[in-house]
C-alpha cells in the first residue's frame, strides 16, 4: 500500500450503523422491538431498534436530536403522538397525508439535508389482521370503537376493504365529528354515534375494530353478554387492537357468543411489515419469510 492510501485508510471513518425506534408513553410493553430485529437479521440490514420512552413534552426536542444526529434511519410512533407528529415532519405520504395522524417516520439525506417523512401503515396492518381473521367480502355493517387516530386508519382500512358504510361508537360525539368529513374524502358513509346505545351496534355488526385502550371496553364487554341474541350466519369478526391482556374481555364475550377474534397483535405484525420495507428501503419483496421470523419472535401462530 502507497503512503497515500494508507493514510486515506487510517483516516477513513467506519461506517456508521443505522437507528430506528418506537417512541410513545408508555412504551415499556411494546413488541415492535422484538418483530424489527428479528427481521433485521433475517434481511441482513444493518440498523439497531429500541423503545424509547418520549412524553408529548419532550416530542418536540426529541425530533430535533433525530435531525442532528448523523445515524437515524427510522421511527415507529404510538400513542400519544401520532397526531402531533404530523406538524414535526417535513412530508407527509399516502395515508397520513388523508388522514392526519402517521405511525411511521423515515429520515432520508445527511447533515442539513435530512427529510423527515411521515406515513401511516397503521391502515396495512388493520386491512391485514382483519384477512386474516376471515374477512373475505366487503363489510356490510362495520363498527369502530373509539375516536382517535387509530379509528381513522380503521376507516381507511374498511374503505379498502370493499365497505361503504360505518358507524363509529364514542363517548364524546362532538370530539368524533372529523370522522364525519374523513368518511366524506375516502367515499364512506360514517354515522357518529354516543356510546349508550354502542351494545346494539356490535349486536349487528359484520366488523368490528375496538381501537379502545386495555381496559377502555370492559363495561361494554359486560353489557353484552347479557344482550340477547347472535350470529346466525357467517361469525362476525373482531379486530381488538389491545392485545395484553389477551383474549380481552370483549373479546372473550364476542368469542362466547359466537364471533371470530384478532388480536392487536395481529395488526402490530402486518402494520410493521410495511415499516420494515420503508427503513430497509425496500429490502425485500416476499412478505412471507419476514412475517414468518415476526410471528415467531413474538409467539404468533404461524401464517
Amino acid at each position: 500500500m502507497n503512503p497515500s492510501a494508507h493514510a486515506a485508510a487510517s483516516t477513513a471513518r467506519p461506517r456508521q450503523p443505522l437507528r430506528a425506534a418506537v417512541i410513545g408513553s408508555p412504551i415499556g410493553h411494546s413488541k415492535s422491538p422484538a418483530l424489527h430485529r428479528a427481521a433485521y437479521r433475517l434481511l441482513g440490514f444493518e440498523c439497531s431498534y429500541e423503545a424509547i420512552e418520549v412524553t408529548p413534552e419532550d416530542l418536540q426536542s426529541f425530533v430535533d436530536q433525530v435531525r442532528t444526529a448523523d445515524d437515524w434511519r427510522g421511527l415507529s410512533v404510538t400513542m400519544p403522538h401520532k397526531a402531533a407528529m404530523v406538524d414535526l415532519v417535513d412530508l407527509v405520504s399516502g395515508h397520513a397525508a388523508t388522514l392526519g395522524v402517521l405511525n411511521t417516520v423515515t429520515v432520508d439525506g445527511a447533515g442539513g439535508d435530512r427529510i423527515l417523512t411521515g406515513h401511516n401503515t397503521d391502515v396495512a396492518g388493520i386491512v391485514g389482521a382483519l384477512r386474516h381473521g376471515g374477512v373475505r367480502e366487503p363489510p356490510q355493517a362495520a363498527v369502530i370503537l373509539g375516536g382517535g387516530g387509530t379509528a381513522a386508519a380503521s376507516l381507511a382500512a374498511l374503505q379498502e376493504l370493499g365497505a361503504s358504510r360505518a358507524s363509529v361508537f364514542v363517548r364524546s360525539p362532538v370530539r368524533a365529528a372529523p370522522l364525519e368529513a374523513l368518511g366524506r374524502s375516502l367515499g364512506l358513509d360514517v354515522a357518529i354515534c354516543g356510546w349508550t346505545v354502542a351494545v346494539g351496534g356490535l349486536q349487528h355488526a359484520d366488523v368490528a375494530i375496538s381501537t379502545l385502550p386495555p381496559h377502555g371496553a370492559d363495561s361494554l364487554a359486560q353489557e353484552l353478554s347479557s344482550a340477547p341474541g347472535g350470529p346466525t350466519g357467517v361469525p362476525p369478526v373482531l379486530l381488538d387492537v389491545a392485545y395484553d391482556p389477551w383474549p380481552s374481555p370483549l373479546a372473550d364475550v364476542w368469542q362466547a357468543r359466537g364471533g371470530a377474534i384478532v388480536p392487536g397483535l395481529e395488526m402490530l405484525i402486518y402494520q410493521a411489515v410495511e415499516q420494515v420495507r420503508l427503513f430497509s428501503g425496500g429490502a425485500f419483496t416476499d412478505d412471507l419469510p419476514v412475517l414468518k421470523v415476526m410471528c415467531d419472535a413474538v409467539g404468533a401462530p404461524p401464517r
